[in-house]
């Protein structure tokens, strides 16, 4: 009997790698004839990069950037070729930010547009970015920043690259922008299919486990709206922007890229229907089933892919 055991994440909790190694534990103990086919997957949100650097021999690497509260660490990525991976959650993850320090509208996602412009000045042609996961709510305005955006208030003074600046900005500078080459592809790897505004847009649907107190919703969404309506009024309908707090938008409006779907891009780079080809039952899991696991998740995209006539255990 061949089983594929192939889990995402369990948030703040295990790695799939990890969950993976302990499913096959208990099936070994209740089958000890079993063949265990271990197969960590993952959707976009965090654990997506270290789930397929193994089926493609990624090389790690790190570079400083700017963090969370705005001090210099370093992140890190994958690369072979002029093919890179990186997960936004590696510099802005929930299981990054301490509960005491998790306030969405004050954690900087300006380190994102910063290593894009490293990796593109390595010569990368192709950047897969995970989206998921992540303590921030800033509708993107961190990846203009970190790309060289500058944001002013009334007064004049810059604004950090947060979703506070949301709220205060009045004017723009674009003098030290920089310009992603035609011949970079940027596709991101969205875990969900949210827009970005709206009651199913990125406020509304993760706000509150991000920290975001319900009675703002509403202001820092109608902020987002006016945000994009100003910069990129086509990047409201795209399916997906939500993804990352609004990461996602900004990523398409400022450095042109492609929303492709997290799960259905994971299983293809690592061969995943080859695996499964001749199995006899598969596993699937993460942190919490729910409604929004129907909407882009890791288990319901692996049920998909998975041969009819061979049963899927959540």
């Amino acid at each position: 009997m061949k089983i594929v055991i192939a889990p995402d994440s369990f948030k703040e909790s295990l790695a799939a790698e990890q969950v993976a190694k302990a499913i096959k534990r208990g099936f070994e103990k209740a089958i000890p004839s079993v063949v265990c086919s271990l197969c960590p997957v993952g959707d976009g949100g965090e654990g997506t990069v270290d789930a397929i650097r193994h089926s493609l021999d990624l090389e790690e690497q790190w570079q400083e950037v700017t963090g969370p509260f705005g001090l210099k660490e370093e992140m890190r990525y994958f690369q072979k070729d002029k093919r890179a991976f990186f997960e936004v959650a590696d510099l802005v993850g929930l299981g990054k930010i301490p509960q005491e320090k998790r306030d969405p509208l004050h954690i900087q996602t300006r380190g994102i547009g910063e290593l894009i412009c490293h990796l593109v000045n390595q010569g990368m042609k192709e950047i897969y970015i995970g989206v998921g996961g992540t303590a921030s709510n800033d509708g993107g305005i961190g990846i203009a920043a970190g790309l060289g955006y500058r944001f002013y208030d009334k007064k004049r003074y810059e604004l950090p690259a947060c979703g506070q600046t949301l709220l205060e900005f009045e004017s723009v500078s674009k003098d030290d922008l920089y310009g992603i080459p035609e011949d970079v592809q940027i596709r991101i790897l969205a875990d969900v299919e949210s827009p970005l505004c709206g009651h199913q847009g990125a406020t509304y649907t993760f706000g509150k486990q991000k920290g975001l107190a319900p009675a703002l919703f509403e202001t820092v969404d109608h902020a987002m709206h006016r945000f994009y309506e100003k910069f990129s009024p086509s990047t409201l309908s795209l399916k997906g922007a939500g993804a990352g707090g609004g990461i996602a938008a900004g990523l398409c409006a400022f450095a042109e890229a492609s929303i492709v779907p997290g799960i259905d891009t994971c299983l293809d780079l690592i061969d995943f229907d080859k695996k499964v080809a001749d199995a006899d039952l598969v596993i699937v899991g993460e942190g919490r089933l729910d409604s929004q696991s129907f909407a882009g998740k890791a288990p319901i995209g692996v049920a998909k892919r998975t041969p009819n006539g061979v049963p899927v255990i959540a």
